[in-house]
Order: structure tokens, then C-alpha cells, then sequence
């Protein structure tokens, strides 16, 4: 049998409709004022709706620790009840469980080793102990955190403190797949950016994984350092307007030519109206929808790319395997099969 483990927390301060305040514990409304210019009244709701795009990098920041702590005390719960199920103490069951699976100490000839590895000023007797020590609490963490995964697999647990969400508009955006789909995947990159390149095979793949489930959209975010990315970005556009907008796209992530004459080719090889395509173009016609991406990404805190959003949740460049996790939370509570949430204590 699993057990299940719900737990449902309201972030502290970035609710936009209500949070805690921490000097007196009054709750903070839309309509709660929050400062006064010269007998003009700012309200929170008028704050959040004015500039809450400006702090979602910090929001961010306290989400995850936010998270980890939950994860901190999740675990401190499954620890406490299956010693309770075994009739022991937590450290009862550590022992039982983690402590006794851990291998016997190093030899002096392995500490030496260490020793010489860490570069240290201090002679090895006087370390000795304090190596070992370390060495002893690292294989303690490591077989703690196995342990902790075989009870986690074993429960339900549905954490439902939600997320930041930015408000990402998808005026003058490529969309793949259904634009009404539950689950909005968001990428702001640059075609130039060497980082971009090497995480397009990821975004490939959840592609092909999520195709029906998930739509994926494309904001150009050409940096300043890389003198080619904004003709690309602007050539994907003019691409787009003959319809093959991800043809191209995917032609400049795989090819990495992105000069002017390397786009013209490329518009050659899909077979493009070549003189519209050179029109576009040599015109700059499509430069100001790249700039205003390019201000919005920068107007989200985004600090480098990629930057990946699902939802309107600031994922970063995260991996292929965070990605996967969230897309899959979207789309459970998109389909309502979420069970049903109850506070546990």
C-alpha cells in the first residue's frame, strides 16, 4: 500500500491576490495601500500589475528554497511515520536502515591519499580526524538520500505550493502545436549562443515526447555579444511569413552558419520565395518584433539564454529531467486528476 502524503502551503509574499506581512501580520489585499507619492496611493494590486515582472527572478530564488524546505520537512514526515510503523525511534530506524549499510571506515592509506588531494597547509595527523569525519557524514548523506528515495517512491505525495508564473506575451510568436493546449512550453534563446546550440537536442526531444500534449513557442533573444544572432532571428521571421518558420528554425540550430549569405542559402535550401526572403531580409522589416523580444526577456530578469518557461513557470536552462517534471505537473493538473488536497500535520 502507498501512503499519501499531501501538503498544501499558500507562498508568503507573492500571491497577487493576498500575502502575509511580516511586521504586524495584517493580510495584504489588491486594494491594500502600499505607499503614497506626493497624496497619490499605490495599491498592491496596482504594484503587482505594474511591475511584478521585475521581481520574478527573486520570486524565483524564494520558491526554491520555499520548495526545498518542504522537501526538507516531507522528508522529516516519511522518516516519523515509518518509524512509527516499525515501532522504533527515527534514529532507531536510521541505524536499522542507513547506518548499517555504510562500509567500514577508509584506511590510513586512503586518508593519505585524500589528504594529498585537498592541498592542505596543516600536517596529516592533525587533519586526520576531521577527514574522517567528513568522509563518514558523506557516505551518511548519500545513503540517507537512498533511503529517503526508496520511501518517497513507496508514497503519494502531491505538493501543491504553487509556482511564480510570469505573464509571457505570445503576440508575433511561433507557436508549434495547439496554441490553446494546456501546457505552454516557452523558449527565449539565441541562435548564436553556443549553450542554446548544445540544449536545442533537449528541447528536440520533449518535442517528439510531448507532440498533441505540449506547445512549444520560440522568442528571439539575439544577445549583444554575438553580432550574428539578430540577422538570424530576424531571418527565422521572414521564413515564418512564408510559412516554414521551424524549418528554419531547426536549419540554423543544426547548420550554425548564420551569416547573411549562409541565411540566403539557407532560404535557397527550403525552397522560399528567394526574393521575398532577400526583401525581408535586407529591409530589417522584421527587427522590431526581435527587439521588442528582446526587451521583454530582459524586462523578465532573464539573465542569460536559454531560459525556459512552462506555464509561465521560470525554469532557467534546467535540464532535460526538471523540464520533464514540470511538464508532467501541468499537464496532471491540467486534467484535474490531481488527488485531492488535504493538510498534513
Amino acid at each position: 500500500m502507498q501512503s499519501f502524503v499531501a501538503i498544501s502551503l499558500a507562498p508568503l509574499f507573492f500571491s497577487v491576490l493576498a500575502f502575509s506581512a511580516s511586521a504586524d501580520n495584517k493580510t495584504v489585499t489588491t486594494e491594500t495601500i502600499i505607499a503614497d507619492v506626493n497624496g497619490t496611493k499605490i495599491t498592491y494590486g496596482e504594484f503587482e500589475a505594474k511591475k511584478s515582472q521585475n521581481l520574478l527572478q527573486a520570486r524565483n530564488a524564494f520558491y526554491s528554497q520555499e520548495r526545498q524546505v518542504l522537501d526538507d520537512y516531507i522528508n522529516d514526515y516519511l522518516l516519523k511515520q515509518q518509524a512509527q510503523k516499525e515501532g522504533v525511534t527515527v534514529e532507531q530506524l536510521l541505524d536499522r536502515h542507513v547506518r548499517s549499510t555504510l562500509p567500514k571506515d577508509p584506511s590510513d592509506e586512503a586518508l593519505q591519499v585524500y589528504y594529498e588531494g585537498i592541498n592542505a597547509q596543516e600536517p596529516f595527523e592533525s587533519l586526520r580526524g576531521k577527514i574522517l569525519d567528513h568522509i563518514r557524514q558523506l557516505r551518511f548523506d548519500k545513503a540517507k538520500a537512498a533511503y529517503l528515495q526508496t520511501l518517497r517512491s513507496k508514497a503519494k505525495i502531491a505538493v501543491s505550493l504553487p509556482p511564480p508564473r510570469a505573464e509571457i506575451a505570445m503576440t508575433n510568436t511561433p507557436v508549434l502545436g495547439d496554441p490553446n493546449a494546456s501546457v505552454m512550453f516557452v523558449e527565449y534563446a539565441d541562435y548564436e549562443c553556443p549553450v542554446c546550440q548544445q540544449t536545442e537536442p533537449t528541447v528536440a526531444k520533449l518535442k517528439t515526447e510531448y507532440k498533441g500534449k505540449v506547445a512549444f513557442a520560440f522568442k528571439e533573444m539575439p544577445l549583444p555579444m554575438h553580432p550574428h544572432a539578430e540577422k538570424a532571428s530576424e531571418a527565422a521571421r521572414c521564413a515564418g511569413a512564408q510559412g516554414k518558420y521551424w524549418e528554419f528554425h531547426d536549419q540554423l540550430f543544426a547548420s550554425k552558419k548564420l551569416t547573411v549569405p549562409d541565411l540566403k542559402a539557407d532560404a535557397q535550401k527550403l525552397n522560399l520565395d528567394t526574393a521575398a526572403f532577400n526583401q525581408c531580409l535586407d529591409s530589417g522589416s522584421e527587427a522590431g518584433v526581435v527587439k521588442t523580444q528582446l526587451t521583454e526577456g530582459e524586462n523578465l530578469g532573464i539573465p542569460g539564454t536559454p531560459h525556459f518557461f512552462i506555464n509561465g513557470r521560470s525554469m532557467g536552462n534546467a535540464p532535460y529531467e526538471q523540464l520533464r517534471a514540470a511538464i508532467e505537473e501541468e499537464l496532471t493538473a491540467a486534467s484535474g486528476n490531481q488527488p485531492k488536497q488535504t493538510a498534513s500535520r
